[in-house]
């Protein structure tokens, strides 16, 4: 087994030096005077900075902790530096990858990421299924498949066959509401299933495999409404759908050099399209249409303005702010299982070859972080996801967990869920959608 124990999967980089990327503090800030009249806050502050992060890069995410309460044992001054909630806002978008405080302060925050971290290490969850009844618009079952999954703070949803997406409210754990776009002229009996989710917890846009792209505004007063008409006979099905705040990018497959769109997510504008890595899979992509083959490509957008892609063969890394330039192209003999690749927003990604050979990588420099073996590979349905510190791995209807530093093997879940069509883990919840159209949700939020 190779790893790399030098840097943390779910790190963006480090800083060179003490506080490389520390944010200084704020001069309007009062702070004591120490009797030589130095003032030591900000230069203890930027030391407690870079201590926590070295010990995230090269120990994890959860070595944070104790390497500050080793530094604040020092002396009352260096204790004191532990009330900073500029370090603690500093600490919480670096380690945890968060940018919007959803509790009373950034300390708090920070607690709260690092003891659900914890959970997610030991294994503590609350296990429940949501209750909801699919809809069956075209009579043949073919609604009860779920497409994809896709999480926010406060939201579920789940795409299905027939087009449908089904909102649930996690807190509450009730269905919100179920969404049915109004669907044109069919092209293939699956031309309608939904192909990718991109939620927050302000609006939910989904994709189907025609190419169309509708948008709601989740508590607004206004309707489901399509705001990209696809085009299947230019641009062959879209067969991936994801985005973040400023972007959404579509994987198509069916149409030689079209491969990537990519939209502006604020003016709903296409600004590029290009791509030659499904060309091999153009005719599959048009079979997708009438039947629910296995996956062409997948697609994933992480936090540095950069996506990810890949095929059976082939991984691509390319830039959404510079017209699509690539930054990365790998080619892999062995094959991918594409339903177990994944990638988050720390800029981590997971890939697992035909023989069970799962690894973590650098999406921006391809870089190998560690490796693990997956048992079971041989089977079909093999799915997987990945957040800031955990790999998720379901096979067989078995769902198990390893870290993602050094790539060791942590637990599995108690509950067996059969056959899976759908996983998506973030850094609280881990949900998946069975066969029989149940879904499952495991929560490791701290209580």
């Amino acid at each position: 087994m190779s790893t790399s124990s030098s840097t943390e999967g779910g790190d963006g980089g480090g800083g060179g030096g003490v506080g490389g990327e520390f944010e200084g503090p704020s001069s309007s800030r009062s702070r004591r005077r120490s009797s030589n009249g130095v003032w030591p806050e900000p230069f203890v502050e930027a030391l407690a900075f870079q201590v926590a992060i070295d010990a995230s890069r090269s120990i994890g995410r959860l070595a944070a902790a104790q390497a500050l309460f080793n530094l604040f044992q020092v002396c009352s001054t260096w204790l004191a530096v532990s009330h900073s909630e500029l370090l603690w806002q500093n600490l919480t978008r670096r380690i945890w990858n968060i940018r919007n405080l959803l509790r009373n302060t950034w300390r708090e925050e920070y607690i709260y990421r690092h003891q659900t971290a914890n959970n997610f290490q030991l294994g503590r969850y609350v296990y429940t299924s949501l209750p909801f009844v699919p809809s069956d618009r075209n009579n043949n079952n073919d609604g009860l498949a779920c497409r994809r999954l896709a999480l926010s703070d406060h939201y579920l949803a789940a795409g299905f066959s027939d087009g449908s997406v089904h909102l649930f409210h996690l807190p509450s754990r009730l269905q919100f509401a179920p969404f049915y776009p109004q669907h044109r002229d069919r092209l293939g009996r699956f031309s309608c299933a939904v192909s990718g989710i991109i939620l927050s917890d302000a609006q939910l846009v989904f994709a189907t495999l025609d190419g169309d792209i509708h948008l709601v505004v989740i508590n607004g007063p206004n309707p489901l409404r399509r705001v990209h008409l696809g085009d299947v006979v230019n641009d062959g099905a879209l067969v991936d759908f994801t985005g973040c705040n400023q972007w959404w990018v579509g994987l198509y497959a069916g149409v030689p050099g079209r491969a990537f769109h990519v939209w502006n997510s604020e003016t709903e504008e296409l600004v590029f399209v290009g791509g030659s890595l499904t060309d091999p899979e153009a005719v599959m992509g048009w079979h997708l249409l009438n039947e629910l083959t296995a996956l062409i490509g997948r697609v994933r957008v992480t936090s540095h303005e950069s996506a990810v892609a890949c095929t059976n063969l082939r991984v691509m890394v390319f830039d959404l702010r510079n017209e699509g330039i690539i930054l990365g192209d790998e080619e892999f003999h062995r094959g991918i299982i594409i339903s177990s690749f994944d990638a988050n927003n720390d800029e981590s990604m997971l890939i697992m070859d035909m023989r069970g050979g799962a690894s973590v990588r650098r999406v921006s420099t391809m870089e190998e972080v560690c490796r693990f073996t997956v048992r079971g590979a041989s089977q079909r349905g093999i799915l997987g996801s990945v957040n800031g510190g955990y790999a998720v791995m379901c096979v067989g209807g078995v769902i198990r967990v390893w870290e993602i530093v050094h790539g060791e093997y942590l637990y599995s879940f108690r509950e067996r869920i059969g056959a899976c069509n759908a996983i998506v883990s973030d850094e609280r919840h881990v949900a998946a959608c069975s066969a029989d159209a149940t879904i499952h949700l495991w929560d490791f939020g701290a209580n």
